[in-house]
């Protein structure tokens, strides 16, 4: 009896360990559970994100399917403050094993299985934890839970197998989620001390690694004095450790947190809007009309052109991997080479930020602080706003969230007048205040807006994308997305239209008020009243009588077709036939108008906006190459013509400021655009290399400044596009000159033509 019940103890011991054995056997070959293959492993973090990379070689993001934009961090530049706060505090013997700490382990399971203890700790150790990051879905049950532990203890064991100990720190410190976006221990650095992970002093790191128990639980900036105790408990686990001395813990454990708390920015000179825009552009399916609303034909045009002419629109959904499959920017790791200069487009951030928030935006406070109904002005109906709120709460997730609830329309009503906590935006940082959901809606749209796109001419390569002031808070992007309306921007191209039917600059027309079909257009200065004036003055001073003049003599069909030719395809342009088109109330993108202007610098070549050069897959295997995509526009003759007309502008016209404000001295061509109520805001210049455009302006059409003083193109986005200049030509290691020559002969004479056409003698045709 007593044999064969040991017999039986022997064979249940052997059944146990033989079925645990065949267990890990099983997960680790993947037979039960999921098991990254070996490849996966050899690069866990980003095997399946696609990297972007700037043109100066910077890596600038990652695009990931949690949509988090991880810039890694190696070991070599980590604090050893931080490295040692880790393992004191997550894994004193990580030194010691190969992934799995038995002994902690073992006190888990007696303490906490057997015991009951939940404040006994755990025993995961760094790699386990990497592992659980890496690779597990979260549970939803502690049997779950409980049954991903062996898994993860596998794939720690092979983590330690191909990776050093320095290395699997280093992957689990840039891929921990450390809240507010600040994935990554150097978005966290910069995020909540303002820092580099390399200058973290002692109790910055302890700080930093105590979130690593319970981010939310330990939130610096929700809950100080919580993570000031944990902070404690970090630096009394790194003396334990001897990693400090027992006066350093109790000159730190006195002091304050010591925050400095900054919204999560993205890595210098990526460009939120820019990844943002590339990422939806690549992604994007082949337009169907059945997929856009009925109000947004436009956009259905738009993209259809894109998809036939752009191969970069789409490139995912257009080009197949070798199993059939579409490419997947998430999922395949490819290596996007882009345009955008890191340097440039800081540049063009920082000019954006100094003129809109410094300047403009503390103007506009100002001149609303006595408007009953700000920030919308008031020229407009106490009816008209009581609309436009009303479409803004319609549109807001508040208002969809009760209503999904069932809501009453009273209900409703009164939640967004009732004041409630929030956090809004400042330039200074956000903030932490009480108001009503229907003032809070008010003050989101008292800020300006802006978008800045910058364009090398000759080959289209965009070298800065700023869509607006703020990504995390407006997210919607101007520069290619947005459309607005040109104002006087759009006469370049009317006059390019005139040199093409045989006009020069010094072709005369009569400067006097006309009403043309029952339209008669007004102007802002009545300077030479009653003469007949060059083509060159018109243009100079942005008069509206000789832009209806010249539109009446070639027509709006000739207009409409010259549009497209320059890359404007928005379809309303078509639908507006009559002679006012010529001061510009058609919408277009900046994106459009950047590269409709690079014509004029380029022999009257328009270059296409080019955003990418080069996609690798993950094995570096260049995939595709995006050359330059150029249409004549207007012969290179005209070109001049209109370059020696557009450089009258900033002499002496109405981008004079460039040179009186900014002392540029280089050739520089340009012009301003105002539309009705100073809505809009815009400025197109161009230099030999490059060509930059600016637009500013409201959320809506009626937030604006009353006053055309500051409310005009040469006020609101001139300066924008004088501050970046300014910067680019100081940067010498970029290249770019004020010296540089726009490429005219010598003896070319703009006020000769081949054909020698008489413009003067053309009759008038009215509509």
């Amino acid at each position: 009896m007593r044999k064969a019940f040991v017999h039986f103890l022997w064979g249940t011991v052997i059944t146990i360990v033989g079925g645990v054995a065949l267990f890990f056997v099983c997960v680790w070959n993947g037979w039960v559970g999921y098991m990254p293959d070996m490849e996966d492993l050899q690069n866990p973090i980003d095997k399946f994100a696609s990297q972007v990379y700037s043109a100066d070689g910077k890596l600038i993001g990652t695009w990931n399917l949690n949509k988090a934009n991880r810039v890694a961090v190696d070991y070599n530049n980590l604090s050893p403050h931080i490295v040692h706060a880790l393992v004191a505090t997550e894994d004193e013997r990580f030194y010691e094993h190969s992934g799995i700490d038995f002994i902690a382990l073992g006190r888990a399971i007696l303490k906490r299985g057997v015991m009951g203890q939940e404040s006994a700790g755990g025993g995961s150790t760094i790699t386990q934890q990497l592992a659980k990051q890496l690779y597990s879905e979260k549970a939803h049950n502690k049997l779950e839970r409980l049954l991903q532990k062996p898994i993860e203890w596998v794939i720690a064991i092979k983590l330690e197998r191909h990776f050093t100990k320095e290395e699997i720190i280093a992957m689990y410190l840039n891929y921990f989620d450390f809240l507010h976006n600040a994935v990554g221990i150097k978005r966290a650095a910069n995020t909540y001390f303002g820092k580099e992970p390399r200058n973290l002093n002692v109790k910055e790191a302890a700080t930093l690694i105590g979130l690593c128990k319970n981010p939310s639980l330990f939130n610096p900036v929700k809950y100080p004095e919580r993570c000031l105790q944990r902070r404690n408990v970090v630096m009394q686990q790194m003396l334990k450790c001897g990693y400090i001395t027992s006066d350093d813990y109790h000159r730190y454990a006195g002091d304050s947190l010591a925050i400095n708390f900054q919204t999560p920015k993205s890595i210098k000179g990526s460009g939120d809007y820019f990844r943002e825009f590339l990422r939806q552009y690549m992604m994007a399916v082949k337009p169907e009309r059945e997929n856009y609303p009925s109000w947004n034909e436009r956009q259905f045009v738009i993209d259809s052109i894109a998809w036939q002419e752009d191969p970069l629109y789409g490139w995912c959904n257009k080009n197949f991997k070798r199993n059939g499959e579409p490419y997947n920017i998430y999922t395949d790791g490819l290596r996007i080479y882009t345009t955008v200069d890191t340097r440039m487009q800081q540049y063009a951030e920082d000019a954006v930020r100094k003129h809109v928030a410094g300047y403009l935006q503390p103007q506009f406070n100002r001149s609303n602080a006595y408007k009953k109904y700000a920030p919308y002005s008031s020229t407009i109906s106490k009816a008209t706003i009581k609309t436009l709120l009303n479409r803004a709460i319609r549109q807001s997730q508040r208002y969809r969230t009760l209503k999904a609830n069932g809501a009453s329309p009273d209900e409703i009503r009164k939640s967004f007048r009732t004041p409630t906590e929030m956090t809004v935006f400042t330039y200074r940082g956000d903030k932490d205040t009480v108001m009503t959901p229907i003032d809070s809606i008010r003050y989101i749209k008292s800020f300006l807006r802006s978008a800045f796109m910058s364009m090398e001419t000759k080959t289209g390569a965009v070298k800065a994308y700023v869509g607006g002031i703020d990504f995390d808070h407006f997210k919607y992007d101007m520069v290619m997305l947005g459309r607005r309306q040109v104002g006087s921007t759009i006469k370049p191209y009317l006059y390019a239209l005139a040199m093409q039917n045989g006009m020069t600059p010094c072709s005369t027309a009569p400067n006097v008020q006309r009403s043309y079909g029952g339209w008669t257009p007004r102007n802002g200065s009545r300077a030479r009243y009653g003469q007949n004036v060059p083509l060159k003055w018109g243009l100079q001073t942005s008069n509206n009588w000789i832009s209806a003049y010249l539109i009446n003599q070639l027509g709006p069909s000739q207009f409409v077709n010259i549009l497209h030719d320059f890359g404007l395809n928005n379809p309303d342009i078509e639908k507006n036939t009559s002679a006012v088109l010529c001061l510009g109330p058609c919408e277009v993108s900046v994106g459009e108008m950047v590269s409709a202007y690079s014509a004029f610098a380029n022999g009257g070549v328009r270059c296409a906006p080019k955003f990418v050069t080069k996609i690798e897959d993950s094995h570096g295997n260049v995939i595709a190459q995006f050359p330059s995509r150029m249409n004549e526009v207007i012969s290179a003759d005209n070109s001049y013509r209109m370059l020696e007309m557009l450089k009258a502008v900033v002499d002496a016209g109405t981008g004079r400021r460039l040179r009186s404000n900014f002392g540029f001295t280089g050739q520089i061509c340009g012009k301003t655009g105002t539309t009705n109520n100073n809505s809009d805001g815009w400025f197109m210049g161009f230099t030999p290399e490059l060509v930059n455009g600016c637009w500013v302006g409201g959320e809506d059409r009626d937030i604006h400044f009353d006053a055309t003083s500051i409310g005009q193109g040469a006020a609101m986005a001139l300066p924008i596009w004088g501050y970046y200049m300014k910067m680019v030509y100081a940067d010498k290691s970029l290249g770019y000159s004020q010296s540089a020559k726009f490429e005219i002969p010598k003896d070319f004479d703009s006020c000769e033509t081949r054909d020698s056409l008489n413009f003067n003698g053309i009759e008038d045709v009215f509509f």
